[in-house]
């Protein structure tokens, strides 16, 4: 069984080493780490040629490159840049727990390899520290882990850094652009061809500091929105549109029926009349994870208040 680890980094000398030490540190041992640096103007080269040179699971695979991709496009090219059974995707900043390999592997034993499968779990949330803040991500957030397609169309729970895919789905990765974020897209590919699991078990420590790309919803986030009400509508109209253009690349696929139906039903929503989409939400289910963000999200659709083609 062959294992990739794979990481993409970002002016990330600050948090970068204790993320390795905790990866080197797994009780599953039997693994590569491919680490792609997006252009860092800090030490992060450095620190990963240390390791490299220390540890020989530990690959810099673009060493003295300066491209800068992004992040989705990043951790396609990892993926890419060599078969494996299983991937793992980690983030820079991060800590996993001793037995996040072996917890992940062994649910994954359970499926069957030759299907699409995404298996991800729970987070502990805690400050730069490491002082948790949240001993679950998925409750305290989303209240509960999407496992199924309609729900991952309108709003994705996977957390990159504890996500592990198979070769079956990363074989159909086959696009960068246009991506809200790979884990969703990911997340939505197994659900939709293979199999998305959650594992109901934190396997890791997500740091929330200033230089997040993306981080926990906290209070503060919250309370920036509310004060700017129009900016809040058009963020969540941002949010609807670009999920159902993401959600389009998913018809390149030989879907079965009852899946094609929730595709083509999301993503023709604002086509129909009123009354359709009241009946197509009705039919199919859409809504968010808590019943705040519903109400908004079906209110936005059905009306279409503040909608701007």
């Amino acid at each position: 069984m062959k294992v990739n680890i794979v990481m993409s980094t970002y002016n990330g000398e600050k948090y970068l080493a204790e993320q390795i030490e905790s990866i080197r540190n797994q009780t599953f041992s039997n693994w590569t780490l491919l680490i792609r640096d997006d252009g860092s103007r800090d030490a992060t080269p450095e620190i990963i040629r240390a390791f490299a040179k220390q540890d020989d699971r530990i690959r810099f695979i673009n060493d003295g490159q300066t491209d800068n991709y992004g992040v989705i496009k990043s951790f396609y090219h990892l993926v890419k840049y060599e078969s494996a059974d299983y991937y793992f995707f980690s983030d820079q900043d991060d800590v996993w727990l001793p037995e996040k390999l072996a917890i992940t592997l062994k649910r994954a034993e359970e499926e069957n390899d030759h299907k699409p499968l995404l298996v991800y779990t729970d987070l502990k949330v805690v400050n730069q520290d490491l002082i948790v803040l949240q001993d679950s991500m998925i409750r305290s957030q989303s209240h509960h882990a999407n496992t199924e397609l309609v729900q991952e169309l309108t709003e994705n729970t996977v957390t990159g850094g504890t996500m592990m895919i198979n070769r079956a789905l990363a074989d159909k990765w086959q696009v960068y652009e246009g991506l809200l974020m790979h884990d969703w897209y990911l997340a939505l590919l197994a659900s939709a061809l293979g199999k998305l699991v959650y594992i109901d078990q934190p396997t890791q420590l997500y740091r929330q500091h200033e230089a997040n790309v993306l981080g926990a919803r906290t209070w503060t986030k919250r309370m920036k929105n509310w004060l700017k009400p129009n900016q809040l509508i058009t963020k969540y109209w941002w949010l609807i549109t670009s999920s159902q253009e993401q959600a389009k690349k998913l018809l390149l696929f030989e879907l079965s029926d009852s899946i094609e139906q929730v595709v083509i039903a999301y993503l023709d929503l604002m086509n129909r009349s009123l009354l359709d989409r009241w009946k197509l939400m009705r039919q199919f289910g859409f809504r968010k994870n808590r019943l705040f963000h519903t109400i908004i999200f079906k209110t936005l659709v059905i009306t279409k208040w503040g909608y701007r083609p």
